[in-house]
């Protein structure tokens, strides 16, 4: 296997073969799809039925949901974003069913949300509405039932192993120091090489850290499209916030990460972009549309921001999440384990309860094949059912993004 990246002429050759041997155990799903958890989705259609779809998932072991701040008041681009997100969670492999709970009267309504998850998935899916049914005691009544049904269906659903060309892996950076890339993102990229060598895929997120280094990753693009979406991803997002009085770097860098040592966005953006490795970049998705396995390296449209572009990665069909962190930060989210990496030993050691892997010896002279050795096997080890420590301390940070204010 060898591809020529188009602007340079270079040809990418993977290193090792080993890869392609690696398992793990999971779950094969109706439409295909090969799920790493089990769970059942209380999903809320609108801020409105968010409260109660809490109370219904206290009551179903195995049950997961979010608090979905939006579904109504939202423009019709915006609200694209919101469903976009509730289909691509629903029909994330990790979700065993959903039950879509919505008030009745907002934007996303019923019927349209039904829609957007069927044509994206055929797995078990029950509907309440709150006004319909009576109100939220009855609401919570008959959708416990439902729950609770499919979670005895998911229960008797025994794994299989899979080769690791089945996993999707999103890869974020949040609370960035100038460690980040130099180790964590640095040891991230070289499982995405290792992935897509294996015939998997890794996807490469944050647009707003592409800036000032789009031209790099541009060259990396497998055809003239792809190249183009790029830079075109770049400047629609830049040209958003100008249209209304604003600029990126306003915001970004974060004063965490310039207390950590990074001083411009341009810094940021050369660290972010290590997480996407060497190897061409085959697609460009827009935010929290489904991403085809077995696709190489792609990118998504999403914003910086941790939450919203950990749930358009998920939405996209991510089953597992590496996210690198130098300042530190307990980022979860509730369908998807997100394994925590810091390439700063001092964070390591005080936040070691919500960081799972210490890239720090690769700023010291340790072996970056020997440490890509042991995140892949991490990989398919969480993939095969190890928590995460975001997932065993039951963090689930969840937000959709947006471009416009509420109307």
């Amino acid at each position: 296997m060898s591809t020529t990246w188009r602007d340079t002429g270079k040809t990418w050759k993977p290193r090792r073969k080993e890869e392609e041997k690696m398992t793990f155990y999971g779950y094969r799903r109706p439409d295909g799809r090969v799920g790493v958890r089990n769970k059942v989705l209380i999903l809320p259609a609108s801020v409105c039925a968010s409260d109660t779809t809490r109370i219904i998932a206290q009551q179903v072991m195995g049950s997961v949901t979010f608090n979905n701040q939006l579904g109504c008041s939202q423009v019709a681009s915006d609200q694209q974003l919101t469903m976009d997100v509730m289909a691509g969670y629903a029909a994330n492999p990790n979700v065993y069913g959903t039950v879509v709970v919505s008030l009745g009267c907002e934007n996303c309504q019923m019927d349209l949300v039904v829609k957007a998850i069927q044509e994206r998935t055929n797995k078990p899916l029950k509907q309440v509405i709150i006004q319909e049914v009576g109100g939220t005691l009855k609401a919570v009544d008959m959708a416990v039932r439902y729950a609770k049904e499919m979670a005895a269906e998911a229960s008797l659903l025994q794994k299989e192993e899979f080769p690791i060309s089945e996993l999707i892996v999103g890869t974020e950076c949040g609370g960035s120091d100038p460690t980040s890339g130099l180790a964590a993102n640095v040891l991230i990229g070289e499982l995405s090489d290792r992935l897509v060598v294996a015939g998997g895929t890794s996807i490469l997120s944050e647009t707003t850290e592409f800036i000032g280094a789009e031209h790099i990753l541009a060259r990396r693009a497998a055809t003239p499209e792809v190249h183009d979406r790029i830079f075109e991803i770049v400047h629609r997002y830049e040209k958003a916030l100008q249209l209304v009085g604003e600029e990126v770097r306003e915001g970004n860098p974060s004063p965490g990460n310039k207390a950590g040592g990074i001083t411009t966005l341009e810094e940021k953006s050369l660290g972010c972009i290590h997480k996407g490795g060497h190897t061409p970049v085959m697609a460009v998705y827009d935010y929290a549309k489904q991403v085809e396995p077995k696709s190489g390296m792609v990118i998504m449209d999403t914003p910086g921001n941790d939450p919203s572009s950990v749930a358009a990665m998920v939405a996209g069909g991510a089953q597992v999440v590496v996210f690198s962190t130098g300042r530190g930060t307990p980022t979860g989210n509730p369908i998807t384990p997100v394994i925590k990496i810091t390439g700063n030993r001092l964070t390591f050691a005080k936040m070691e309860d919500n960081i799972d892997v210490d890239a720090s010896p690769i700023i010291y002279g340790g072996d970056l094949k020997t440490m890509g050795d042991e995140l892949l096997k991490l990989v398919a080890e969480v993939a095969s059912g190890r928590q995460t420590k975001a997932e065993a301390l039951g963090f689930t940070e969840m937000a959709i993004a947006r471009v416009c204010n509420f109307v």
